[in-house]
């Protein structure tokens, strides 16, 4: 009969990052915001309910912005991502026409 010993490998120090904080998220297209712990870094700031002042990360989308959990198929078009798409592509569109 044959046993397998597991070693426990020892979990390696100092690999994760000390300087986490607290951080206002805020999904830009619904106004939604929540604060979090983290360690981003960002030159906005916000003044959060309590009345301090927190560092803000702006999302495009969010939870409760998003098709798959809001259950509506909505297109989301905050960056300009289809006018971007058009202007870049409008030459091979009118070299197409010709």
């Amino acid at each position: 009969m044959q046993f397998k010993i597991k070693v426990k490998k020892a979990m390696k120090k100092d690999i994760h990052p000390k300087n986490y904080r607290l951080v206002v998220f805020k999904d830009m297209s619904n106004d939604y915001a929540f604060m979090s712990r983290s360690t981003i870094n960002t030159k906005d700031t916000i003044v959060w309910e309590d009345g301090n002042e927190y560092p803000l990360v702006k999302l495009e989308i969010s939870n409760t912005s998003h098709p798959f959990y809001t259950g509506k198929m909505k297109l989301v078009d905050t960056a300009g991502r289809v006018d971007k798409f058009n202007n870049k592509y409008k030459k091979f569109q009118e070299n197409r026409k010709k």
